[in-house]
């Protein structure tokens, strides 16, 4: 039986998952490597551990502006809808496989809305 991703530890688990599927993507992965091919996996999952949390726990701790960095992100290596659609296709599936749940749903639910917003203020 799955379970609903409840605690912090559920959350970081899920984006060790996710990410892990994402880092060997071969159309999402470019997006991380950087200019000198390193990308600092732990603090980005960190970083979106703590996003999820204020999201699901309003806990208030997450700094930073996901669009700000998508826009910098898209004049470095140009994004296409067909990224944001990947990157969903991906986080859904992580969440399908894993868990079920209303947590579940409204990560999902969510990331759909910021892609959208994104994907609005980006292109």
């Amino acid at each position: 039986m799955k379970l609903d991703i409840t605690t912090n530890e559920d959350l970081r688990r899920a984006m060790i998952l996710f990410y892990d599927i994402i880092k060997e993507d071969k159309m999402i992965s470019p997006f991380f490597v950087g200019d000198n091919n390193f990308f600092d996996w732990n603090k980005h999952i960190q970083l979106m551990t703590s996003f999820w949390q204020n999201v699901l726990f309003f806990t208030g701790d997450f700094e930073g502006s996901p669009l700000e960095t998508h826009k910098r992100v898209h004049q470095k290596m140009t994004t296409q809808p067909i990224h944001f659609e990947r990157w969903l296709d991906i986080f859904n599936h992580v969440l399908d496989t894993y868990y079920e749940g209303e947590n579940v749903e409204k990560m999902k639910s969510h990331a759909k809305a910021i892609a959208k917003v994104m994907q609005t203020q980006i292109f």
